[in-house]
């Protein structure tokens, strides 16, 4: 079982940044590969970054990509995501998720977390 919290959510102006944390506790943080995901008002959750075990590997989705990027430290069971150049559009509550399964896009991660909400004023 793995329990996960999110932070740093809140309201900015368009152009600036957030950095969102996702502290794990429970098994073992670095066997699992964690994902960032968003949902809008009235639409469908969507995967915007993954990172893998260790970190070496990452994937973007295209609309955060250049944008976001998503790191981690194992050592504090936390999974980051730093979102630079805010958007309107980018106004979502974002909840890590993590899963043994690389690269899965889908939202059927074993572990989720409660969400954070994050608005982008124009």
């Amino acid at each position: 079982q793995v329990q996960l919290v999110e932070s740093g959510g809140g309201l900015v102006q368009a152009g600036g940044s957030l950095r969102l944390s996702c502290t794990a506790s429970g098994r073992a943080f670095s066997s699992y590969n964690m994902g960032w995901f968003r949902q809008a008002p009235g639409k469908a959750r969507e995967l915007a970054a993954t990172i893998s075990r260790n970190g070496a590997n990452t994937y973007y989705a295209d609309s955060v990509k250049g944008r976001f990027t998503i790191f981690r430290d194992n050592a504090k069971n936390t999974v980051y995501l730093q979102m630079n150049s805010l958007k309107p559009e980018d106004t979502a509550v974002y909840s890590c998720a993590a899963d043994a399964a690389w690269l899965k896009l889908t939202t059927d991660y074993n572990y989720w977390g409660q969400g954070t909400q994050v608005t982008v004023s124009s």
